[in-house]
């Protein structure tokens, strides 16, 4: 199975987002879901993400939570001295998160759209006595679960762009019926040629990997 990056930074990205988290919400006093947005649209997911060293390891909790909200341009206030509860359902809501993306190699904004947020995170907070493959079991039927009653990636890109079925073919040179297919997940698009899926994608104006649907490796 490919991972999101290195197993050799996974502690320190584990110990650096829960203390993220940590802070966040008992420091900061901010709620896990909207700091959880801010951490995905600051920029700083995608470089946790790839495994970005300065991020993933070269940051205490504290300063990367700090760093979201300098790039979020919100005015940070001075440091606010913590006692760190190593297990408290927030430090173990940011732990398990990590793991979880680095496991699966997802991206965070893929988890926050499949439902897998903090504040579904800290209701399975019993958890955290189990060992971690059981949190990636739980994880894995929210997202599906969510995707199954979700339209597909290929579907809401489209209707995003105020784009018709058939405007889509005739742009893009993929049958009507095929797009049809796909958005029925009659057909599995991440079966699809490479070139229909970037001649999809580049009418869309995405990367092709945001119309691919998301897959679980055992």
């Amino acid at each position: 199975m490919m991972h999101a990056y290195n197993e050799l930074y996974l502690c320190d990205s584990q110990k650096n987002l829960a203390g993220m988290f940590d802070y966040a919400i008992r420091g900061l006093k901010y709620s896990g879901d909207d700091f959880f947005n801010l951490f995905i649209s600051s920029g700083i997911a995608a470089m946790f993400e790839h495994g970005n060293p300065k991020y993933v390891a070269g940051l205490s909790g504290i300063e990367l939570a700090e760093n979201v909200l300098q790039k979020s341009g919100i005015k940070t206030q001075n440091t606010i001295m913590l006692d760190y509860s190593f297990d408290g359902p927030e430090y173990w809501l940011g732990w398990v998160l990590s793991y979880y993306q680095w496991y699966r190699a997802l991206r965070f904004s893929d988890l926050q759209v499949y439902g897998l947020v903090p504040s579904e995170i800290l209701k399975r907070y019993i958890l955290h006595e189990a060992d971690i493959s059981k949190f990636v079991q739980t994880a894995d039927l929210i997202i599906q679960k969510n995707i199954q009653n979700s339209p597909t990636r290929l579907k809401q890109i489209r209707t995003s762009r105020n784009m018709t079925q058939k405007q889509l073919s005739e742009l893009s040179g993929v049958s009507l019926r095929m797009i049809q297919l796909y958005e029925q997940r009659q057909n599995d698009i991440n079966k699809a040629s490479g070139s229909v899926i970037n001649r999809l994608a580049w009418v869309l104006k995405c990367n092709f990997y945001d119309i691919m649907e998301l897959e679980f490796e055992n």
